[in-house]
């Protein structure tokens, strides 16, 4: 009987606990971290405005106050202008550490039963040498930084949504405007 009892009493103080956390979350089926304190933080699933308690990235770096909004902003614009920046100088150095070019044409239907020829290029460098040791160094680059971003949008703030917009629109608008093909084939994950 005691047992039963004290079964009640830890059921109640279990639920008592739960109170915490709204209802319609559940720690087993949705994403969720615990921070030292066992104290659960759930994970917003639609965009939302605000700026209490946003994880940037790391466990550490959270968000708390409009300033710190304001600041994380800033540092997501700037990122992703960094990351459009980066897309084009590594387009740019290739092209001044080109090898070899080889131009292959080939004729291409075009309107009225005209003949357009579409002409490709191939790029070839050596494996072991400066040029494609440093793009290799900047890909990797690039690719953490666009997933940096991506993890960024994820958060489904809205401010930060934003940032990573205007950031990488706004680096477009700057570094983009000098290049002739549109097509990028670099392009990772947004």
């Amino acid at each position: 009987m005691d047992y039963s009892h004290h079964m009640g009493m830890s059921s109640m103080d279990h639920s008592s606990n739960n109170t915490m956390t709204p209802p319609h979350h559940h720690p087993t089926t949705s994403a969720s971290h615990s921070h030292g304190g066992g104290d659960m933080m759930m994970m917003p699933m639609t965009f939302y405005f605000g700026y209490k308690n946003v994880e940037l990235l790391f466990s550490g770096l959270v968000i708390n106050t409009a300033g710190e909004m304001a600041g994380a902003f800033v540092a997501v614009f700037l990122l992703a202008m960094y990351y459009e920046g980066l897309k084009i100088a590594r387009e740019r150095l290739l092209r001044k550490s080109q090898v070899s070019i080889r131009y292959n044409s080939m004729p291409v239907p075009g309107p009225n039963g005209t003949i357009l020829m579409e002409t490709h290029k191939t790029v070839g460098q050596q494996m072991l040498s400066f040029p494609h040791l440093l793009q290799t160094v900047l890909h990797i680059i690039q690719v953490v930084i666009s997933y940096f971003l991506m993890l960024i949008f994820m958060t489904y703030n809205g401010y930060l949504c934003i940032a990573v917009a205007a950031g990488a629109g706004t680096g477009y608008f700057l570094f983009s405007w000098k290049k002739a093909v549109v097509v990028d084939i670099t392009e990772h994950c947004h």
